[in-house]
């Protein structure tokens, strides 16, 4: 006689079909450069939804910007990207020239250009080292290190900080230049263009760096229109557009300004951009030093009474950071604090495309993808 057994799968089960997974990447995460979170929706292997949550590392600068002074506000911005705090610092002041009517000196202009400049190639390198670590090549990070550590000692000597500078001033730069310090500038400047040759030939040569990059993370130059993508990764999509040649600020207008692009908007064209655009920086740091040691002493900032109070009205102004656009819309009602201070961050655009970038890619794509965006969280979550 033969038995019938009845088994229990479960209420909740459905019989000939499968459920897609959710899987949170974060909020504590090795491949991100900061506190972020990505919900992933899984088919399989395959990424069918993904959403960047942020938030998490919001600190409320925008809110502390009016309850400090134009003095004050600067060490706040500076903080947002941790990699590009010169640049950051660059907007807030020449926003409030701007409203101020205030020219400065050519030696300032120059100076601060030259900065800016050093300042994102030690942006670049930074990621330039980070990315293959990210996709398992440890080797490029210490050559990478090596380079900044040039370049971290003059500004060091500069400035005396090694992250948030607080150089710039309304006005001006803090101080004048220190004696030799062009000099030894200009020879940081030769030593790095000399070796980035190593971290080019040990990263574009590895055929598995290509293979898990070459058409990976294909953004489309509509795409990056439609999110307001800026700076490398637009670029390495075809959008030829760069503020330091397209709307000059500080000394750029003279300057001979190459704008590096590619066409295939994939995370390798992606890197291409970032390792190109270190040796464009370079060469107009060597115009500035150029430029500098032709031009006679004289100040470095103008004088700004005890109290600084800006003028009634409002400002946009715009820079090209290392990461890309940056903006900085202030707002006064003629008190020594300004009314309203609102970022434009670069982070922040370029993160939120990664909804649209992200579905039909596998998990294994996703940490290519996701350090190629090269952002930083400070500077989504402000």
């Amino acid at each position: 006689m033969g038995r019938e057994r009845i088994v229990g799968i479960g209420a909740g089960a459905k019989e000939l079909a499968t459920e897609d997974m959710t899987l949170n990447i974060g909020p504590q995460h090795p491949s991100t450069h900061g506190v972020l979170r990505l919900r992933l929706t899984l088919d399989g292997e395959r990424i069918s939804s993904a959403e960047p949550i942020i938030g998490y590392m919001h600190r409320g600068a925008e809110k502390l910007f009016e309850v400090r002074d134009f003095r004050q506000i600067i060490v706040l911005a500076n903080r947002h990207d941790w990699l590009s705090a010169f640049s950051n610092e660059l907007g807030v002041v020449l926003a409030v020239e701007r409203m101020l009517g205030m020219e400065v000196p050519d030696r300032a202009t120059w100076a601060r250009t030259l900065l800016a400049e050093l300042n994102r190639v030690l942006n670049h390198l930074m990621f330039l080292g980070s990315y293959p670590l990210e996709v398992g090549a440890i080797t490029p990070i210490f050559y990478a290190f090596r380079e900044r550590e040039h370049l971290q000692r003059v500004m060091e000597e500069i400035s005396g900080g090694r992250m948030h500078y607080m150089f710039n001033r309304v006005g001006g730069l803090k101080e004048d230049l220190p004696a030799g310090w062009t000099h030894r500038a200009r020879e940081a400047v030769r030593d790095v263009r000399s070796r980035m040759s190593e971290i080019s030939d040990l990263i574009m040569g590895n055929e598995i760096f290509r293979a898990r990059t070459r058409g990976v993370g294909v953004l489309t130059e509509e795409q990056i229109l439609q999110y307001g993508v800026s700076g490398p990764i637009a670029r390495a999509s075809g959008v030829d557009f760069d503020l330091r040649r397209d709307e000059p600020y500080l000394a750029y207008g003279d300057l001979d300004v190459r704008v590096v692009t590619r066409t295939e908007g994939d995370c390798l064209a992606r890197f291409e951009c970032l390792l190109d655009q270190v040796y464009a920086s370079l060469d107009l740091a060597d115009a500035c030093l150029d430029r500098l040691g032709e031009l006679p002493p004289g100040p470095i900032n103008q004088r700004l009474p005890k109290v600084l109070k800006v003028p009634e009205g409002h400002t946009y102004a715009w820079t090209e950071n290392p990461l890309g656009l940056n903006g900085y819309y202030l707002v006064s009602h003629g008190e020594k604090t300004p009314w309203r201070m609102k970022l434009r961050s670069a982070s922040f655009n370029n993160i939120q495309v990664l909804s649209e970038l992200l579905p039909g890619t596998l998990i294994a794509d996703m940490i290519a993808i996701l350090g190629s965006m090269f952002f930083v969280v400070g500077d989504i979550d402000k």
